[in-house]
């Protein structure tokens, strides 16, 4: 778990410093974190960050030091690996587990599951989750193995070229097949948990396609263009036509046990190869037998 470059003919890099901070873009604290525990290399010889480059030169960087994950209790569950590589997982994330522990999960949510399964595999680092869906929210999660990867995922997301795609079955047909919700979310008052639309509240801004529609029910698709705590959930809400089974922003299903909305597609580019990765996660049985009723 390495990162490697070679010096071109054309590059201005003059250090190895300068190589680590503008071309792989490494953090202060991940800088710092590589400087302490010798982990630079030039030509496969440990290297100060003010030692001077020259092309044809390698530079590495080392990123497989262990890291203590005592934190998370390892627990084993069965896991859906959609992707895998030295870098990081991509999960199907089932209805009704916690991403991260909590009190009420402190050990038997995904992160959990996740630990458990680095112990399989001897890697010895921190649980790293790319984003957070609710509970009762399925579908594609990504998990750092690295703080590396973490910043580049977490980068990608504040820059708006990481791109999050939703399916979720609402109640009743929009008046437009398509569109663009742009409504500011804040936590209501008294409440942890909750969050309403409010002009004080953060911008959120959700692009929408109607897929399907049946006689009560509409399969819409869901760009985030941000990532507010419960935006499509308040979105959908607000426009009058909650999510189907949403508890807390519509009412509870006799026919699904939870709120029908599925992370089915993600696209970014891979912080290592800096090519583009696409995932897709087709929707789960109980919200296709939803729509079949």
């Amino acid at each position: 778990m390495k990162l490697e470059y070679t010096i071109q003919n054309t590059d201005s890099y003059q250090t190895v410093k300068g190589v680590l901070k503008n071309h792989f873009h490494l953090s202060e604290r991940l800088f710092s974190q590589v400087k302490r525990r010798e982990l630079i290399f030039v030509n496969g010889f440990k290297a100060v960050p003010y030692a001077l480059v020259h092309p044809g030169d390698i530079i590495e960087v080392v990123l497989d030091y262990p890291e203590d994950n005592s934190n998370i209790v390892p627990t084993k569950m069965p896991l859906d690996i959609v992707y895998e590589d030295e870098w990081y997982l991509v999960l199907n994330k089932p209805a009704g587990i916690s991403t991260h522990p909590s009190i009420l999960h402190y050990e038997n949510s995904l992160s959990n599951g996740v630990c458990y399964y680095f112990h399989e595999i001897d890697l010895c680092k921190k649980i790293r989750p790319i984003q957070r869906l609710d509970k009762n929210t399925s579908g594609l999660i990504f998990f750092a193995k690295n703080e590396y990867v973490q910043n580049s995922f977490s980068f990608q997301m504040q820059q708006g070229t990481l791109v999050k795609e939703y399916l979720t079955i609402i109640e009743g047909h929009l008046d437009k097949p398509s569109g663009t919700i742009d409504l500011p979310i804040s936590r209501k008052e008294g409440s942890i948990m909750e969050r309403i639309i409010s002009p004080e509240g953060e911008r959120a801004i959700t692009k929408y396609e109607v897929v399907q529609e049946t006689k009560d029910l509409s399969l819409v698709k869901c760009l985030l263009i941000t990532g507010r705590t419960h935006q499509i959930r308040v979105h959908m809400k607000a426009i009058g036509h909650p999510v189907v089974g949403d508890f807390l922003y519509g009412t509870e299903s006799p026919f699904i046990g939870r709120q029908a909305l599925h992370s089915y597609h993600i696209k970014a580019k891979h912080p290592v190869t800096n090519t583009e990765v696409e995932y897709i996660c087709p929707l789960p049985q109980d919200m296709e037998k939803l729509l079949s009723l």
